[in-house]
């Protein structure tokens, strides 16, 4: 069964940057497209970005499209959210989400994905 484990949270001045990493335990990532959300306390769980299965190009959320970046290592079976420009409210838990064989076509709905991380925070603050 596809295990996620998540690294690169922590805390990060505003303007900042800071690089999520999302790697499957005795698995591999290529054949499942592959989310990031975020929940913030007292809010619901919101899409980031998503990459499709394969050789699939990510899609953002219209809140963090020119500032974060999704890319996808074969090699080291993860996936990676390099974020910018970091504002307070991007401050969240972040979650790592998979479901395979999703080709051609990713989602931000939680709905659509079978296999969650545990979740990393990120705080930007002073």
């Amino acid at each position: 069964q596809l295990q996620l484990v998540e690294s690169g949270g922590g805390l990060v001045q505003p303007g900042g940057s800071l690089t999520l990493s999302c790697a499957a335990s005795k698995s591999s990532l290529r054949d499942y497209a592959v989310g990031w959300f975020r929940q913030a306390p007292g809010k619901e769980r919101e899409g980031v970005s998503c990459i499709s299965a394969g050789d699939g190009s990510p899609d953002y959320a219209y809140s963090v499209k020119d500032r974060f970046t999704m890319s996808r290592d074969n090699t080291k079976t993860a996936v990676h959210l390099q974020m910018s420009s970091l504002k307070a409210e991007d401050t969240a838990v972040y979650y790592c989400a998979a479901v395979p064989l999703l080709y051609g076509i990713c989602a931000l709905s939680t709905r659509d994905y079978t296999t969650w991380g545990q979740g990393t925070q990120v705080t930007v603050s002073s």
